[in-house]
């Protein structure tokens, strides 16, 4: 048994919300908020015996898709704000951060 934690962003929570579903996977999702662009992010909790762990994989890879967004970096914390101009910088956004932990137990009720 497996614990599968995928962080997405939330434009493709849906996606992948309907695809598990209708790849017969049970989720739990949880609203979740990003350190770097302090976006917010869906966090998913999936259980999946060991051979399944490749199918949910392939799911989450098929729905959540890394894309460009133009941002504005966070004004430092120390020195002076005047003398610091912000231009938007382009970084890569979406895909999944994907974790498979082993599980000792499992029960559900």
């Amino acid at each position: 048994m497996n614990l599968i934690i995928a962080i997405i962003q939330d434009k493709d929570s849906n996606r992948l919300s309907s695809e598990l579903v209708k790849a017969n996977f049970r989720a739990t999702k949880l609203a979740s908020t990003g350190g770097f662009l302090r976006a917010g992010n869906t966090t998913f909790l999936i259980g999946v015996d060991d051979a399944q762990v490749e199918a949910v994989l392939s799911v989450i890879r098929n729905s959540c898709k890394v894309r460009e967004q133009l941002v504005t970096p966070v004004t430092p914390m120390s020195g002076t704000t005047d003398s610091y101009l912000p231009l938007p910088v382009e970084v890569q956004v979406g895909g999944a951060t994907v974790f498979v932990l082993p599980v000792d137990r499992f029960e559900h009720y």
